[in-house]
This record gives structure tokens, C-alpha cells and sequence, in this order.
């Protein structure tokens, strides 16, 4: 039994150093997440491949923001490959336009409150109100539900907040921003292990250096799959 709630970034230059990463983890991961940074290197065509080749579930990672009927738009071009997971930012105009985009499919829209590599001093130099970055990003996971996202993405610092929401019953949580005990942070700012964010209540993790930069990337999953399964 394939245990998903594992997510591998694909963060590879391109489709085909994708695919070779796929093949090296082979039946110990089961779900990928394809970001914007391979979308001219073939990311589409290795989304469709993972999917339809290998049986693999896929999420598109494309934070999808603009106007509500540009979202809706590109959101229904991008149903059509049959993918599980999109992602969009979290404001509630783009949420309901990705909704009416995937109405005729089975792809779930979920939600961007606050990148993980942010903290306040970042959101300072955005403009970005002033208060805890954890009230805001449960206040966005919100709202965000209540214009239909079917998930979030946040970090796992943040992760039982929103799953004590009334609103998050019977949704999605995903957090980016989960490093293996003794990994390197990189440019994550809000991180926890994996068996924490899944304990705090995300329904799935997103590593991706950690696992293609090791030496042996499937030993790298398998010791989190066995973290997830302690």
C-alpha cells in the first residue's frame, strides 16, 4: 500500500532530470509536485508521463494568481490533463475563479496562505498588515475555504491552527516547509519534521531538496515514510 501523504518536489532543472529522479525512487513514492521552475523545461510533459505512464498522482504548483477570469481560464486549460493537486494564491477572488475552472474535473484547488519562506519582516517589506504571521495565515486558510478551496497550503508551524477551524472539516492541508530531523533549512523559515506536521494535522508533506540531494534519494524517502509510519 502506496503511502501518498508523502510529496516529492520535482525541483530538478528540467522533465527529463525529473523523470530520472522518479525512476531512482521508483515504488517508494507514489505522489510528485511539479513547480513553476520546470514549467519551460517540460513540466507539463513529465506531469502527464508521471500520471498516465506510471500511475503516479501529480501536483501542479503553479500559485496561480490574476484577475478572476484569467484564473478561471487557465484553471480549466489545466483540468484537462487530469492532475490531482493545483495551486493557487489564497485570496478569495482567485479561489472562486480556480473553482469555476475545475468544476468538470476531479482536480482539487488548494489554497496559498503564506509562503513558507517568508516571516513578518518579510510580509513588513510587502505591505502586508501588521499582526502575527500566524494569525494571518489561519485568518487566509479561512477565508479561503469559504470561497471553496478544498485545501491550504501552509506551513506545518501553522498546520493545528487550521485544523481546528470549523472550516477545514473534510479539507485538505498541505505543508511545504518539512525538513527531515538534521537537514538543512535552505530558504525555508517556518519548518518541522515530518512526523510533526502530520501530527499537527497536515494530510500531506512536501520535501524535495532533502530527497534529490542525498546521495541515495529512495533511502532519503523511505527513513521519512518511516518517520511518517512511527
Amino acid at each position: 500500500m502506496f503511502d501518498d501523504r508523502l510529496i516529492v518536489a520535482l525541483d530538478v532543472p528540467n522533465a527529463v532530470a525529473g523523470l530520472a529522479l522518479a525512476e531512482r525512487l521508483g515504488d517508494a513514492v507514489s505522489f510528485y509536485k511539479i513547480g513553476l521552475g520546470m514549467l519551460t523545461g517540460g513540466g507539463l510533459a513529465l506531469a502527464n508521463e508521471l500520471k498516465q505512464e506510471h500511475g503516479k498522482r501529480i501536483f501542479l504548483d503553479m500559485k496561480l494568481f490574476d484577475i478572476g477570469a484569467t484564473v478561471e481560464a487557465a484553471v480549466r486549460g489545466l483540468a484537462q490533463f487530469d492532475l490531482d493537486f493545483l495551486t493557487v494564491h489564497g485570496d478569495p477572488h482567485v479561489v472562486r475563479a480556480a473553482r469555476e475552472g475545475a468544476a468538470n474535473s476531479d482536480m482539487k484547488i488548494l489554497a496559498v496562505t503564506v509562503l513558507t519562506s517568508l516571516d513578518r519582516n518579510d510580509l513588513d517589506a510587502s505591505m502586508i498588515r501588521e499582526g502575527e504571521l500566524s494569525d494571518i495565515v489561519v485568518t487566509r486558510a479561512a477565508r479561503a475555504f469559504e470561497a471553496g478551496a478544498d485545501g491550504v497550503i501552509a506551513s506545518p508551524q501553522e498546520a493545528a491552527a487550521i485544523r481546528a477551524l470549523p472550516e477545514s472539516a473534510g479539507r485538505l492541508i498541505v505543508t511545504p516547509g518539512v525538513r527531515p530531523a538534521g537537514a538543512a533549512l535552505g530558504d525555508q523559515k517556518r519548518v518541522a519534521t515530518p512526523a510533526r506536521a502530520i501530527a499537527d494535522g497536515a494530510d500531506h508533506i512536501v520535501i524535495g531538496r532533502p530527497i534529490w540531494q542525498a546521495a541515495e534519494p529512495r533511502k532519503a524517502a523511505e527513513a521519512v515514510l518511516a518517520d511518517l509510519a512511527a
